[in-house]
């Protein structure tokens, strides 16, 4: 599973971390997230993430 980055404040988002905080469970990957999920710390939408290129 891909990470994906924010492009305004470069939160990444680790499928195999998940996002606790936001009931969000490890193993979850980007594309499965709700389509109202926001970036934890500046509350952007999905529509603002691009992949992490490895």
């Amino acid at each position: 599973m891909k990470k994906y980055f924010c492009i305004a404040c470069d939160y990444i988002y680790d499928p195999q971390k998940g996002d606790p905080d936001t009931g969000i469970d490890p193993g979850t990957a980007f594309e499965d997230l709700p389509e109202d999920w926001t970036c934890p710390l500046c509350g952007v939408g999905k529509e603002d993430f691009e992949p992490v290129e490895e």
